[in-house]
Parts: structure tokens; sequence; C-alpha cells
């Protein structure tokens, strides 16, 4: 027997039979090659793993048989990516590196100087960006699938938001210790954190603002070096500071 080294997205993984539908089950007997009596290793994107035994390797629904679920060993990410809408394919370029790593959720944000393409649909864009999430998911062997939030007004998002905040700044700190955010001595959960990007020009002196004197969570600034970042550039670089 063989494992395709590769995830299969199953929404609902449970003990017993499971039929995938004709997405996974075209890239395990098409793709991969997959065939009766081969393993393979499915995924939720909710924190939930199963090894299957592939029963019926049918291109269009294959039959696989699951005799344990197990639970990922790490809890749900806390950290979020808060990103302004940008043009072109910008957005989808952040999601495409963003979802491979542990970061719970991004939210397009409209600020005041976002750039959306004119006529821009973006129900269509964040569909793109669910699906690149999915790929990432399966592709990373991810416990968790990166949540695609919004489009969202910014003051909206922020009025409604309980975290603390990250803001990428000039006057900021090099690195960021968060160790003081982690759980409470009662073991409630730690707040969500959030990464605060702007679009290309950043975001203006009213919203900065506001993040400043955001009351419902800490607020960090960190620095990300002397010069200056395209958006979708300053998005990575922050996440590998943080992560």
């Amino acid at each position: 027997m063989k494992t395709p080294d590769s995830r299969f997205y199953c929404p609902l993984i449970t003990e017993g039979t499971i039929v995938l539908d004709e997405n996974e089950s075209s890239h395990a007997v098409r793709v991969c090659r997959a065939a009766n009596g081969d393993i393979l290793q499915l995924c939720d994107g909710l924190g939930h793993y199963a090894d299957a035994t592939i029963t019926k390797a049918d291109a269009k629904a294959c039959e696989v048989q699951v005799d344990k679920v197990e639970d990922a060993p790490l809890k749900r990410p806390r950290l979020n990516l808060g990103i302004a809408c940008l043009k072109d394919d910008a957005l989808e370029e952040v999601v495409f590196h963003v979802a491979q790593t542990e970061t719970d959720s991004i939210v397009f944000l409209r600020t005041d100087y976002s750039q959306e393409p004119k006529n821009s649909d973006l129900h269509k864009l964040v569909r793109r960006s669910e699906l690149k999430s999915l790929v990432s998911l399966k592709q990373s062997k991810k416990a968790w699938m990166t949540r695609i939030e919004g489009p969202i007004e910014f003051s909206k998002w922020l009025e409604n938001y309980q975290g603390d905040l990250i803001l990428c700044d000039i006057d900021g700190d090099r690195h960021l210790n968060l160790e003081d955010s982690e759980n409470a001595a009662d073991g409630t959960p730690a707040k969500p954190i959030t990464l605060l990007v702007g679009p290309e020009g950043g975001f203006s002196p009213r919203e900065i603002e506001k993040i400043k004197t955001f009351q419902n969570g800490k607020v960090h600034l960190l620095n990300l070096g002397n010069t200056r970042l395209r958006a979708r550039t300053a998005a990575v670089i922050a996440l590998g500071k943080i992560l």
C-alpha cells in the first residue's frame, strides 16, 4: 500500500465508509494514481485527521474506509491578517502565501485608500481566495484551514473587534514579544491577534489614530525595516516576524 504525499479534503470526517467528492476523487485516482488498498490522508480543515483506505478507486466517487478519526495536537491559531483591498490580483497572491502558514483568517478591509479594481466583483475574489486557501490547506498539511472573510468597512470591523492588534509602523519594534498575550491563569482562551496591513500608501491618518487609540485589546507596533514595501510584501514579511 502507498500513501500519496498530499492531504485530501473531506468536510465531514467520520468513522466508516466515506465517499469523496469528485474533485478529491479525481485528484486521488487520476493524478496520484491511487488504487484499491492505498491509504489517503484526510483532513477537514477543522483540526481533524484520518487515514482512509481506498475500497473503491472511482475517479468520480472514490470510496474510502476510516477506522479512526484523530484530533490535531495544536489548537486553532489565534493570529489573523486584516489587509486592505488591493488592485489587480494582489489579494489572491497574499492569500496564496499566507494560507500556507498557521493563520486563522484573512479579512479583506475596505479602507480610506483601498485600491479596488473599478467595477470589481469581490464575491468572485472571495470565492477564488477560498479555493486558494483550500489548496494551501492540503499542500501545507495544516490542521486548520485559513478562513476568508469580508470585504468589510474597516471602521465597522474595528468597532466590533475584540482582541489585540499589530500595526506595521516605522516607529515600532523590530521584534515583538507576544508571550504576555498567552492564555490567562484561569485557563480562558487568549484573545485573537490581528496583523493590520494597509493598502499601497498605507492607512489614512484618521485610521491610524483609531488603531493607536483602540481600547478593546493591546496595540503592538511592528517595524519592518528601513525600506518601503508593497502591501502584498509587507503582509508576508510581517507574518514571518510574528510566527
